[in-house]
């Protein structure tokens, strides 16, 4: 309706006009919306790029793996959905404010009844011959990056013009990309702006020590370019750069342009000038973010334009909304590796102010924290490489609270009776204190949300946008989230589970420090109970980690889950999947052939995987021992697919074959997944290795991942793919093989005895108190003196690694429960309940609707015949010692699956073996335990709990699966296909 004026419902409504799509434009359109103007209003935006709004403060993640969809603000269609027409591609090039017309650089011109500029600002780049020439960049857009990225795949050297918060951003990139990195500052220090000399010393250093050259005082007269790159920069002092290009990131300057050229005021120095209310001197057009001039003034970070916005926002609804009136620039970040957070007046410069310093050279931390001339008020404050106390700091600066007696307590919280931290903590701040300064969200505004039932980070950060803006806030939002947990009396332990009243990083230290065994000296000394689906494998996989025992000795084996048990992948009809293992990628071509001749063979569903390995599918659990022999017998070994234990390492062919290759990765690869395969960790683990920064084996996706430099190779940490992608983080550069191989080894085995139960690196460095700063400290500088340790236990677990599948077709009394029906002969083992369709040429299971229904959420109806034999006479199942205590077996009788599970000695209990939530005959090989004292097992499909005695199910009492009557003669288990009747 906008652009046909004369249509009734367009003639109805006024005109608003946006001019730019940023951030700060876009939270205008969100409080518009929030306050209705899309029911009261026509609302037209000019967005100059290709895309709408984007997240710019994250825009260094681009380089990191991250797309623009991943970046983009603009969540669920909202501007469709709420009538908001956007002009892709198009500015505004004349404003007409007397006669209210606004025109756009295609050529049409749209009347206005109210018009906001927020169109930004634009990145300086000094006026020197040169500095627009080929290899020569800017960083502001998502396509100012595509350019950089693709430019520097023919660079080996570049240099970063700037060094404020941008410029080390951009320098960050550079390095990440594999250059040699550059930076160049005029002033004396860097970030100037917002460090004092001491503060930027510091940094200084840090920035070094990651491989950052940094010059200061240096005045760029000239940059010389010679055919498609740059050759060098020359100062002005003299001296000379080489280089072959530059990325300019040497501050910002308002987009003022068509506000200038329409007669709307500007500044002496740039910046449309606004009053309270973010009006120009036509009061109809309006200013915001960094293109507006507020009292003199140009705020350059998100959360001042934010304010504005809302400002804005308010005053076009004729609410009567605050007014604005300056805004706090504290901000906290992550550069080049080192934290870096700045408060008010950092640089102190508020008169009589008093300072209080500390410095850990050291350390590579410098703190300081400024009050006013009576020590009674918080006026600024600067930490580097520490931030610690920068929230607590910042609450007391914002909200107006006490100062201790003695305010270097504030960064000195050992101090006795200095109290800084209870000061600015969470729960003494008043409702209206405000937590988030980007989104504007108050201490008041989380309570209510969590009370509303947002229990988790996420939920929380998805309803009030806390945390999502510059991510300063987030130890704060979590300490709250926490804080009004425990005050609901919601528990927020993370102990492993009922029968162990402790963390898996506590259960882990006990078990070595008291060298505890196996399972029942675990669950006596530490625990109480039988154990449980939970515990079971958890303990199992500590003991497999910490002693190097077979995960298949008699008594750990009923502790696994069951793709550990039966060694393969369980399905969703209950087959398993078998993925042998294919080291760095590399196979033979008669590799090949032997692999498709035993897909044959067995009549297999056959796969290339995501990670360079074939998985075959649908096999049954009798045929697992006689797939393993015949791939064992053709040299192949286990890949470990069903293991919480490292997968693969994926590669690019490297340097042995690519034009682009620095390094020999699939060399690397190979020798990394021969090194680290069968080692048990808390969550499945996957490493890449590429052979150079153009990234093929997506190394920077993976638990552990290294990119090849021509120094070596760079080594990033914690990164995943699954339901929460997360990109890996730079550990150390430049490391030889062999060095790379001993910080790997550390990392495993810290990762190994200190995360929780499924928790994969990403996570659990998120949860890692100090994160990346303190995992380096520990891993690289050994600050708790524990790596020799480490290193030990990783090579006692490369010592002691077997072949399972061949450890297990070697051991008859193993291979003996690998069978459908213990009771059966090898001739009638085949499953006929099992169900295939034929497409290309292969099996696979039968098309669903809904796709993936499971688990169902009502029990499955089957005929009575699957559960009722009408056998009246006793059947024998097999002698009593064949099953294990504390695990069961399948028996098949007269045509009836039945599950039949040991507790301990002679007391058993029979169930069928149909889990009706996943349609499947499963039941006999989940994990028995005890539930609140209740006998049960779990199935291993969805981890259904059903009560051996009862076979009630335990999350949903009405679903009842059928019971046998089962009994114990001279050893013999034996039991009737009849159930017993309720």
């Amino acid at each position: 309706f906008f652009f046909d004026f004369e249509h009734p419902a367009a003639m109805s409504k006024p005109n608003l006009c946006v001019v730019g799509n940023g951030m700060v434009g876009h939270t205008l359109l969100e409080s518009l919306v929030a306050g209705g103007a899309h029911n009261t209003w026509n609302i037209l935006v000019f967005c100059e790029e290709p895309r709408v709004a984007y997240n710019r403060m994250a825009l260094s993640e681009y380089f990191k793996g991250r797309t623009a969809e991943d970046l983009s603000l603009v969540k669920d269609n909202m501007y469709e959905q709420y009538g908001i027409k956007v002009l892709i591609g198009e500015l505004a090039t004349a404003i007409d404010p007397v006669n209210k017309i606004i025109t756009s650089s295609s050529g049409p011109t749209y009347p206005y009844d109210k018009l906001v500029l927020a169109t930004g600002s634009f990145p300086f780049v000094p006026p020197v011959p040169g500095s627009k020439g080929p290899g020569c960049f800017v960083y502001r857009t998502i396509e100012d990056l595509q350019a950089i990225q693709e430019f520097a795949k023919r660079c080996t050297k570049g240099v970063v013009v700037g060094g404020g918060l941008l410029g080390l951003e951009a320098a960050q990139a550079m390095l990440n990309m594999g250059l040699e990195t550059h930076v160049v500052e005029f002033a004396p220090r860097l970030m100037a702006v917002q460090l004092d000399e001491a503060a930027g010393s510091v940094l200084l250093r840090h920035v070094q020590k990651m491989g950052v050259h940094v010059h200061v005082k240096k005045n760029t007269t000239q940059v010389v370019c010679g055919g498609e790159k740059v050759e060098k920069m020359v100062f002005a002092d003299g001296g000379e750069l080489e280089t072959e290009m530059i990325v300019f990131s040497a501050g910002i300057r308002p987009r003022d342009q068509v506000a200038r050229c329409s007669g709307i005021n500007v500044g002496p120095r740039g910046g449309v000038e606004i009053n309270d209310y973010c009006q120009t001197n036509y009061p109809d057009v309006y200013a915001i973010g960094e293109v507006a001039l507020h009292k003199g003034r140009i705020y350059g970070l998100v959360s001042p334009g934010n304010q504005m916005a809302r400002v804005c926002a308010d005053h076009i609804l004729g609410k009567d909304g605050d007014a604005f009136e300056g805004a706090d620039m504290s901000t906290k970040l992550k550069i080049v590796g080192c934290d870096v957070a700045v408060i008010g007046d950092s640089l102190g410069n508020t008169p009589n102010c008093e300072s209080f310093t500390i410095s850990q050279t050291s350390k590579g931390i410098y703190k300081k924290v400024s009050t006013n001339s009576t020590l009674d008020k918080v006026v600024g404050g600067i930490f580097v490489g520490d931030a610690t106390e920068y929230n607590t700091v910042l609450s007391i600066m914002l909200n107006d609270l006490p100062v201790p007696a003695e305010p270097e307590s504030l960064i000195l919280p050992q101090i006795e009776g200095g109290g800084g931290a209870a000061l600015g903590s969470v729960q003494n701040l008043p409702d209206k204190a405000k937590v988030c300064s980007c989104h504007n969200v108050s201490k008041g505004d989380l309570v209510c949300a969590i009370k509303d039932g947002a229990l988790e980070m996420d939920d929380l950060k998805s309803c009030t946008k806390a945390g999502t803006g510059c991510g300063g806030c987030v130890p704060m939002v979590k300490e709250l989230l926490d804080f009004t947990k425990a005050s609901m009396g919601i528990e927020t332990t993370n102990y492993v589970c009922e029968h162990f009243k402790m963390t898996r990083q506590e259960l882990c230290h006990s078990i070595m420090v008291k060298q505890l065994p196996d399972f029942k000296s675990v669950i006596t000394e530490l625990g109480t109970g039988m154990g449980c689906e939970i515990c079971k494998p958890a303990v199992a996989s500590i003991l497999a980690q910490t002693f190097g025992d077979n995960i298949h000795r008699v008594d750990l084996a009923v502790l696994q889950d069951t793709n550990d048990y039966f060694l393969a992948n369980m399905q969703r009809d209950g087959t398993y999947s078998v993925v042998p293992r294919t080291a760095g990628g590399e196979i033979h071509p008669k590799q090949l052939e032997t692999l498709g001749a035993i897909g044959s063979k067995y009549g297999l569903y056959t796969k290339i995987t995501g990670g360079q390995r074939v998985d075959f599918f649908g096999a049954q659990t009798y045929q697992l021992p006689k797939i393993w022999a015949d791939l064992t017998a053709e040299g192949f070994e286990s890949g470990h697919a069903y293991g919480k234990a490292l997968r693969t390492v994926k590669s690019c062919v490297g340097s042995t074959w690519c034009r682009y290759g620095v390094q020999d990765s699939v060399g690397m690869a190979v020798d990394l997944e021969n090194r680290y395969k069968g080692i048990r960790m808390p969550h499945k683990f996957k490493m890449g290795v590429s052979g150079c920064t153009r990234e093929c084996a997506e190394a920077q996706g993976k638990d552990v991942g290294l990119i090849a430099v021509k120094g070596g190779y760079n080594v990033y940490v914690c990164g995943n793919g699954g339901m929460k992608p997360k990109h890996a983080e730079l550990l150390a550069t430049d490391l030889s093989e062999a060095e790379a191989v001993k910080l790997i080894d550390r990392f495993i085995m810290f990762y190994c005895r200190t995360a929780d139960r499924l928790q994969r690196t990403a996570r659990w460095l998120e949860n890692l108190e100090g994160g990346m700063d303190y995992l380096k400290k520990v891993l690289i500088e050994d600050s708790l003196g524990i790596n020799a340790e480490l290193e030990k236990q990783l090579q006692m677990l490369v010592d002691g690694y077997q072949n399972e599948w061949e450890t297990a077709i070697k051991n008859p009394e193993q291979c003996r429960r690998f069978v459908n029906f213990i009771n059966l002969p090898d001739d009638q083992q085949h499953d006929e309940t099992l169900v295939y369709q034929h497409e290309r040429g292969q099996i696979r299971l039968p098309v669903l609707t809904p796709a993936n229904p499971y688990p169902l959420p009502e029990p499955a109806a089957k005929p009575a015949a699957v559960f009722n034999g009408g056998g009246t006479a006793w059947a024998d199942v097999c002698k009593l010692d064949i099953i294990t205590p504390e695990s069961g077996v399948c028996a098949k009788v007269d045509g009836v699956q039945i599950a039949v599970f040991r507790i301990q000695d002679s007391q058993v209990y029979a169930l069928s073996n149909f889990d009706p939530f996943a349609d499947a005959n499963v039941i006999s090989r989940g994990i028995v335990g005890d539930k609140a004292g209740v006998l049960k097992v779990a199935s291993p499909l969805y981890k259904h709990n059903f009560a051996l005695e009862t076979g009630v199910c335990l999350s949903k009492p009405d679903v009842v699966i059928p019971r046998y009557p089962v009994q114990v003669v001279d050893g013999m288990v034996q039991v009737k296909s009849t159930p017993i009747s309720e």
